[in-house]
């Protein structure tokens, strides 16, 4: 979690769940994968199994203390729709989003295929903006999952750009 950001598009990051694995071609130079070995190294404990996907329950409710109103990147060291993260704790998270509603949430996967699963089963404030990362035209099917959510901003993430849409 982090009050400021470098990442551009946003002011803050928030990752309730951490590590991941390859999915896509847009997965090989992960920087989320080069942080989190970087984290572990350090000692930081929430980066304990490394990179190995890790639920972090004891991070749930930190945007609920935050109480100027900013945009949060949700998940910057994951991806919240990961096969292995539990629908009740996706439930969850969406709830903290919905009781935080003076932030703007942007939660970002490659998952598609399970958000448009699972969308029907989340509770979609205003405040939550969905997006997925399509990298070329070969993953241009998440933008139909994506319009299949509920979501109320829906958004699109080209990096990195491989190939051509």
């Amino acid at each position: 979690m982090a009050l400021g950001s470098g990442i551009e598009w946003t002011e803050a990051t928030w990752n309730p769940v951490t590590g991941c694995n390859k999915l896509s071609p847009g997965c090989k130079h992960c920087y989320a994968e080069t942080m989190a070995r970087r984290l572990h190294a350090m000692g930081q404990p929430n980066y304990r199994n490394g990179f190995e996907l890790t639920l972090q329950p004891q991070m749930l409710e930190v945007p609920l203390g935050w109480k100027r109103p900013r945009t949060i990147f949700v998940n910057s060291m994951s991806d919240l729709f990961h096969k292995d993260v539990p629908l009740e704790y996706i439930q969850r998270v969406f709830e903290v989003m919905r009781r935080a509603h003076w932030h703007r949430f942007q939660v970002l996967t490659k998952r598609a295929e399970r958000l448009a699963e699972l969308s029907c089963k989340l509770d979609w404030p205003s405040n939550v903006w969905m997006g997925v990362s399509v990298e070329s035209a070969k993953y241009a099917a998440r933008i139909d999952s994506l319009r299949k959510t509920a979501a109320h901003t829906k958004f699109l993430s080209l990096e990195p750009l491989l190939g051509p849409l």
